[in-house]
């Protein structure tokens, strides 16, 4: 069953505006671009044509830059959608001739956001819509859940993750192997294909502790030290996760007061399915002793696709202070502050830490649990 998502609405109300800006949808591998793509080709019909960046004809077509050659195989008006776009070498240059001198309207995807992005970036400036896709958000899954208890929901999202095939698949084994599959034959292929990554056995390493220790702080030369390699290795192996659409970085939030810890970050895991399948756990929740870290990781990356999927920009942090208060979410939105405080089974009031109305009056406070995360998603 094709499940609705909110992004496909949103690029189809742009064609449907005549906008003239190339088209980039950016997104970890399987999370539904081609899906995406190949409905919007389905409704615009003999108005499309559809070119894929893995087919070594459509590579030889727009890795060229020939005026002449692109006249030839797109037309004015026509919607050209190129998938894998960052598999074409000087892409961006091509794109810049259909829109600018054929009038070609262009759709390209690419999972790989800033290999795709180095090639477009210059010859672009001033051309492009971006559009983000996430891994399913709760709002386009949930009432797939209508009919179940709200704590087999919770269990099945945060044990298997968001990315859409989990979504089609019946047993919990189909989706174990999966996601095993995914990291064998998507993440680890994929980190070998950076030149930037010298080791990537020590880079699939330190994804892995990055797994075991999702909502602890984290510290560049204590990594440096377990996996043996230096500082600047991992920095730019957190560097390439973030852009290879892995890990979202949270960094901590201060304004008022001397003792905020503002300079170091948390790591999260954009798909809570991968990070089980890197620590080979996919237990059920009554058995683990990391629930409460899995629905802090959940929640946050929720809250980031809801304000990418109804265009609300807001920047989000983690607060701390050196002795020890803290917040696991600040949403910043329209010169607003909320924080939110993630328990997966409160047992007693949650409070805001008084250093926080203290620095902050006008800010809000919510604790989120299990029984109301909903209402916030």
């Amino acid at each position: 069953m094709l499940i609705d998502r909110i992004i496909t609405h949103k690029i189809k109300k742009y064609l449907s505006e005549q906008g003239e800006d190339v088209i980039l949808l950016y997104g970890p591998r399987q999370a539904g671009k081609t899906t995406i793509i190949k409905e919007i080709l389905e409704q615009i019909g003999d108005y499309g044509k559809y070119f894929s960046g893995d087919d070594l004809a459509a590579q030889e077509i727009f890795s060229r830059n020939e005026l002449e050659n692109l006249k030839r195989h797109t037309e004015q008006g026509k919607i050209i959608i190129i998938d894998e776009a960052q598999r074409i070498a000087n892409i961006g240059l091509s794109l810049k001739l259909m829109r600018d001198e054929i009038g070609a309207r262009v759709i390209a995807s690419g999972s790989a956001s800033f290999d795709l992005a180095d090639k477009i970036s210059e010859p672009l400036t001033g051309r492009t819509r971006t559009f983000m896709l996430y891994p399913l958000a709760y709002e386009e899954i949930k009432s797939r859940y209508a009919g179940a208890l709200p704590d087999t929901m919770i269990d099945e999202l945060l044990r298997f993750g968001m990315f859409p095939r989990v979504h089609t698949l019946g047993s919990n084994k189909e989706k174990e192997n999966y996601l095993y599959e995914y990291t064998n034959n998507y993440l680890y292929k994929d980190i070998l294909a950076f030149s930037g990554v010298r080791k990537p056995k020590k880079a699939v390493d330190l994804l892995s502790l990055l797994a075991l220790q999702i909502g602890s702080e984290v510290r560049i030369f204590e990594l440096a030290q377990n996996l043996a390699i230096s500082q600047q290795s991992v920095s730019r192996y957190l560097e390439i996760f973030e852009k290879m659409f892995v890990l979202v970085n949270l960094r901590g939030f201060s304004r008022n007061l001397r003792k905020e810890i503002s300079k170091t970050s948390k790591y999260f895991f954009l798909d809570l399915g991968l990070r089980n399948a890197l620590i080979r756990n996919f237990n059920p929740l009554n058995l683990r002793a990391d629930a409460g870290a899995l629905f802090e990781n959940f929640f946050i990356i929720e809250k980031i696709k809801k304000s990418a999927n109804r265009d609300q920009p807001a920047n989000f942090y983690f607060w701390r202070t050196y002795d020890q208060k803290e917040i696991d979410l600040i949403e910043e939105r329209g010169g607003k502050l909320i924080g939110y405080e993630c328990k997966f089974s409160a047992r007693k009031e949650i409070k805001p830490p008084k250093d926080w109305l203290a620095a902050y009056e006008n800010a809000e406070f919510k604790p989120i649990t299990t029984d109301n995360f909903a209402g916030e998603l």
